[in-house]
């Protein structure tokens, strides 16, 4: 027997501290972020100043508070000057940057 849980598939992809989702739908309250030259960026290196971005037209960013969400019109590619290119199907996806425990703070991890 199967419970609703088991049936949903958990799809998932990492590129440095950048985690990508899948999710069924963006929050009702997030809106559209604009992209920077051309491209969206899901998030800046800090250390480099390199940045995981995607400049494939079909993809929107959206911004809820600090929560990101990335809608897809079929396939887009995930780019990064220091990792290698991830191609992420067509969906929506939350977007969460990996943190890290120092004594006094929680902070992004720097890539």
């Amino acid at each position: 027997m199967s419970t609703k849980g088991d049936d949903v598939k958990k799809v998932q992809f990492r590129q440095g501290d950048v985690l990508i989702t899948k999710v069924a739908s963006r929050t009702k309250t997030s809106q559209p972020k604009g992209r920077d030259a051309g491209r969206i960026v899901l998030a800046y290196g800090e250390v480099t100043g390199h940045a995981h971005a995607i400049a494939d037209l079909n993809a929107l960013l959206f911004s809820d508070g600090d929560d990101l969400y990335l809608e897809a019109d079929g396939t887009v590619s995930l780019r990064h000057e220091e990792h290698a290119r991830i191609e992420i199907p067509g969906g929506t996806y939350k977007i969460t940057r990996q943190r890290e425990y120092t004594p006094g703070e929680i902070r992004n991890v720097a890539d």
